[in-house]
């Protein structure tokens, strides 16, 4: 049967539309598949607004797939990115904070806080770092643009601090006065006061939509699940192993489950968070620790604090894959991704230095000396349009 002009130009260009399609889903696939982390950042999906019903006021979930997609190399928001790249260390016995240079490895400042500084936290509009000195009931303010340490805040215990999703509140971890407590994100005046029944409040993370968070309690070997606008406790579970002390909180990508670390029962308990069920351990390493997850949002690096590792877990494939092994020791605590994502920075909380490790092969690259008990290392600035606190957690 003869053809037309017109049906055989339709033909050719519906032929060279699927030949673009096929060479760009291959093409794509062979870039994710050999992608370094420290790549050009690809280009971020669209907003959408309706797929992710978020808390009021939260900004919204850029990939409902990919909570982190915001945190890609260069993506350094306009209120960061003339700050220069530093790593602050607080530390807890010395009553100081450490600056290092990361370009250079080297101690460029030694900054005077409060009484047991635990964590360096950046706050929601990324522009003060709080040092929350413990049992000097106060949060000390560094200006990240300058370095400079300004006015104390009287704010009782701040083992630790966080921010709700929507901007208002800090919610100071206040584990020896049995406290979640919320604050002015700004002034740091008590909002509400919501007392909790376990002991050891220390880390958070917060679900996908940001409507509620979950809450390790270290002493007690609990967690707790906290409604984020009712600021009230929701759910609380004691973890199934005798003497667990839950650590630090993740959660994963796609926000289906809370990764929390337990320094006792030597691995990462797996929680599914809206449903609040009993949790599973996956062993990664003795005095399993910190939780961060890389720039691009593949993998999650576990602190070993007790045997000197790093365990990697790959969220895709759900298992373990590696491990990487501190040579001479350590003790791998706190700490976060450099900016570029080739470098994690973590404290070493019993050894007075701090371990700068390359993402992509393991390696030491540094073993910095710092003062005495180093804790919440903050690597600053991160990418990502908020924090969320603890030592850097970006949305």
């Amino acid at each position: 049967m003869r053809t037309t002009k017109a049906a055989r130009r339709l033909a050719t260009g519906a032929a060279l539309a699927a030949l673009a399609l096929v060479s760009a889903c291959s093409g794509q696939g062979a870039h994710r598949a050999n992608e370094a982390i420290g790549s050009k950042p690809p280009v971020q999906p669209q907003v959408d607004q309706a797929r992710v019903n978020v808390l009021p006021g939260m900004p919204p979930v850029q990939d409902p797939a990919d909570i982190y997609a915001a945190d890609r190399p260069g993506l350094l928001s306009p209120v960061v990115k003339d700050f220069p790249s530093r790593v602050y260390v607080p530390n807890t016995n010395s009553d100081t904070v450490t600056v290092i240079d990361p370009a250079t490895y080297k101690v460029i400042d030694t900054i005077p806080v409060g009484r047991q500084p635990q964590h360096v936290v950046p706050s929601w509009d990324l522009k003060t770092l709080w040092v929350n000195n413990d049992l000097g009931n106060s949060l000390t303010p560094l200006d990240p643009r300058t370095g400079k340490a300004g006015k104390p805040v009287a704010v009782h215990d701040p083992y630790n601090l966080y921010f709700t999703p929507d901007g208002k509140y800090a919610i100071v971890m206040a584990s020896m006065d049995r406290q979640l407590v919320f604050r002015d994100a700004h002034t740091m005046r008590t909002v509400k006061a919501v007392p909790v029944s376990c002991y050891g409040v220390n880390h958070a993370d917060f679900s996908r939509d940001g409507r509620y968070f979950i809450v390790s309690c270290e002493f007690s070997g609990e967690v707790l699940k906290v409604d984020t606008a009712r600021m009230a406790v929701v759910g609380q579970e004691k973890l199934p192993v005798h003497g667990s002390m839950p650590q630090d909180v993740k959660v994963s990508p796609d926000g289906k489950r809370f990764y929390i670390a337990d320094m006792m029962a030597n691995g990462v308990w797996v929680l599914d968070g809206d449903r609040f069920t009993r949790p599973t351990l996956l062993p990664t390493g003795k005095g399993a620790h910190g939780l961060y997850v890389s720039r691009d949002s593949r993998e999650m690096y576990v602190s070993n604090r007790g045997e000197g590792t790093i365990s990697i877990f790959d969220f895709a494939r759900n298992k373990l894959t590696k491990k990487w092994v501190l040579p001479g020791g350590g003790s791998p605590d706190m700490g976060g991704v450099s900016a570029d994502g080739k470098v994690l920075w973590l404290s070493g909380r019993y050894d007075a230095e701090v371990y700068a490790i390359d993402t992509r092969t393991g390696k030491e690259l540094a073993r910095i000396p710092v003062g005495s008990g180093p804790h919440g290392l903050a690597v600053y600035p991160q990418p990502g349009r908020y924090s969320l606190g603890h030592t850097g957690v970006f949305r």
